[in-house]
């Protein structure tokens, strides 16, 4: 486990070999900077570990929407943890169904609960974890919570010419590519003049992040492969959150909804193609592809 993120005096955990996400949601308190998702590169219905130390609060299963184009088991479950390294926090976690009971302790990296496949949940989205920190008098609403703060730096962020990589899984739901001749620990874009790593579903969501250092932008534009994808509405102390602008992602020609971003403790880039329709992108894996913007 490695520490990604800290909000309220938490510290959060991510797998070394795990993703990790601010901005790759649809939902409010992502649009916020008050969650994060965590990817433990498990399966759904797998046990993930812990991304923080806490003891068990509370555990209710709550109502959730029907799967769209997937089976769901009906409900989600929220999980709240009183943090050990500052009591004062309650920490908020979704999309798990612990193995652990109301009074046990759990440390970052220990078994915690298998994951669901939340009926919140579009078609391509993968099994996770997600976090906010709370204070105790407000810990269940969608909004609320502490910022986020990404611990990384952003380093090797140079935005590159082209998007080529190899299919290393295709399945219905999505396709994944690991990119070729990039070394970074996000796909790096220009991010309104200055290098950064994006973060957020593209141009499906509407919106991204783009995770910079401490360098202001110079112009409000985020580009990709040089064209303009994006305008940035918000600039916080690392991050800047941008509106997407129309643009169609093809991968050797195909048309697909869009790429799933996310950041990585590794310097290694993979990206996430999510189909047009549940099946309709057919890739052949330990094949190279090319990715475009139109």
């Amino acid at each position: 486990m490695i520490s990604v993120a800290r909000a309220g005096g938490v510290t959060i955990h991510c797998p070394v070999d795990g993703k990790y996400a601010f901005y790759n949601s649809p939902y409010p308190a992502h649009h916020l900077s008050t969650a994060i998702d965590i990817y433990p590169n498990r399966e759904f219905d797998e046990v993930a570990p812990s991304p923080v130390d806490g003891v068990v609060e509370l555990v209710r299963r709550v109502r959730s929407p029907r799967g769209r184009s997937f089976e769901d088991p009906g409900y989600d479950i929220v999980t709240l943890l009183r943090s050990l390294e500052d009591p004062r926090r309650i920490i908020k976690l979704l999309h798990i169904e612990p193995v652990i009971e109301c009074g046990d302790t759990v440390e970052a990296g220990q078994e915690l609960g298998r994951l669901l496949r939340s009926g919140y949940f579009g078609f391509g989205t993968s099994p996770h974890i997600h976090l906010e920190i709370r204070d105790p008098s407000d810990p269940l609403r969608a909004r609320g919570g502490h910022p986020v703060k990404r611990l990384m730096e952003v380093v090797d962020a140079r935005p590159t010419d082209e998007l080529r990589g190899v299919v290393t899984r295709s399945i219905p739901e999505f396709s994944i590519i690991k990119m070729d001749d990039i070394s970074s620990n996000g796909l790096p874009a220009n991010v309104g003049g200055v290098s950064g790593l994006l973060d957020g579903g593209i141009p499906y969501y509407g919106w991204l992040g783009a995770h910079v250092n401490d360098e202001p932008p110079t112009d409000n534009t985020v580009t990709l492969l040089k064209k303009p994808i994006a305008i940035i509405k918000n600039v916080l102390s690392n991050v800047c959150l941008a509106d997407c602008l129309e643009f169609v992602v093809k991968v050797d020609g195909i048309a697909i909804q869009g790429i799933s971003l996310h950041l990585s403790p590794r310097k290694e880039v993979e990206v996430k193609l999510i189909p047009l329709v549940l099946g309709s992108l057919k890739l052949e894996e330990d094949v190279e592809v090319s990715l475009t913007l139109e």
